[in-house]
């Protein structure tokens, strides 16, 4: 039985899906094929709304048991960015990557340690946390890239634990106990980073901003194109003369990179750092995200990331109940769009979702040409 059959006979769930499909779908071709002005339009007033989003009118309904600007920061900003990264490494290159985590531990401590230990301040800390975890990519990636699937999975899987459980194991770095005192940002055109959450707001959105602008310009580009020719199937791709394994490593090099640099906003605002703070779980959440938006799809990554950071603060009014709220409402979702809320143009036609249109007949006056059916074919 088809999906049109099904929607004939009455299935409610079927009807709704078939709704929210069209509606999105309606919505991607449309920016798929907006003029230049329009694209402008919608991105700036995109970021409007983001520097006016700490509004308390705004707060009020957004959040209305929690602190709107702190949640703004941690997790909704946080999520957004991490998961912006994650997208470069799963979305794109198509490598499943469930130790994401250890890149963003990896951009704390680096802060905690350079800023208490050393001495060095945010910006300085900065650049050398994003430049280490950009190598702690290459080290992860350099021995593990020959795997594929759920064996890539398992090896990123132990990574992300192995950082956790040595940064809890290393005195050095604070052991169990972790790091305190980690130095604020200096002023930057007047403004002070303490613990206000507005600047760091401000400065997450800024990073995120030019972050999303580079992987924009990354997916246009002929590592954009080699990375989706990997994730559509690599031997293929191999066998066209993609060197699958330096662009491979060059994703695991630029997702890395951005966790870091997330890391390193995180902790400078925290002030305090444990190895608790980089569960698996944190991983698998941001994973979440990126499937839930449509993986590979960066407007839906963002969408998915907002959600998933957002839903259940929104829900905190209903205690215990809204966990189990926002896990139906992610379930709810999953049955309606599987492939996610802004799956790109070329998976959902992958999918098998999108109305493809019928084969026309034969004979060329039946099919609505003129032309001889010996033309039509040519």
């Amino acid at each position: 039985m088809n999906a049109n059959s099904t929607i004939r006979d009455g299935n409610p769930l079927a009807m709704l899906r078939q709704t929210v499909v069209g509606y999105s779908d309606r919505v991607r071709d449309w920016w798929a094929t907006a003029p230049g002005w329009a694209r402008w339009t919608v991105y700036g007033l995109l970021i409007a709304l983001a520097i006016i989003a700490p509004h308390p009118a705004i707060g009020s309904f957004m959040s209305p048991h929690s602190h709107w600007a702190s949640l703004l920061f941690s997790p909704i900003g946080t999520f957004v960015l991490l998961a912006v990264g994650l997208n470069v490494v799963v979305g794109q290159a198509g490598l499943l990557d469930l130790g994401f985590v250890a890149f963003y531990a990896i951009g704390a401590y680096t802060m905690a340690v350079f800023g208490t230990k050393y001495g060095w301040n945010f910006w300085g800390v900065l650049v050398v946390g994003i430049f280490i975890t950009a190598v702690s990519g290459i080290i992860l990636g350099s021995p593990t890239l020959r795997l594929r699937g759920d064996y890539l999975a398992i090896v990123t899987l132990g990574f992300g634990e192995i950082v956790r459980i040595t940064a809890q194991n290393t005195e050095y770095i604070g052991g169990a106990r972790g790091i305190t005192n980690i130095p604020h940002p200096q002023p930057i055109f007047g403004v002070e980073f303490f613990l206000d959450p507005l600047p760091y707001y401000y400065l997450l959105l800024a990073a995120i901003v030019l972050v999303v602008i580079f992987a924009k310009r990354l997916e246009r580009s002929r590592v954009g194109r080699a990375w989706e020719a990997i994730r559509e199937d690599e031997d293929a791709a191999e066998l066209m003369g993609v060197p699958t394994f330096k662009f491979k490593l060059l994703a695991f090099f630029i997702g890395a990179m951005i966790g870091g640099l997330t890391g390193v906003i995180w902790a400078s605002k925290v002030i305090a750092i444990q190895p608790p703070n980089f569960p698996f779980i944190l991983s698998a959440t941001i994973l979440a995200a990126v499937v839930l938006g449509g993986s590979g799809n960066l407007p839906g990554v963002i969408i998915g990331a907002f959600l998933i950071a957002w839903l259940p603060e929104r829900f905190r009014g209903f205690a215990d109940y809204r966990i189990l709220i926002f896990g139906a409402a992610l379930v709810l979702m999953m049955a309606l769009r599987p492939e996610g809320l802004l799956p790109p143009r070329r998976r959902r036609a992958v999918t098998g979702e999108v109305s493809k249109p019928e084969t026309p007949p034969a004979g060329g006056d039946e099919a609505g040409d003129d032309r001889p059916a010996e033309e039509v074919a040519k």
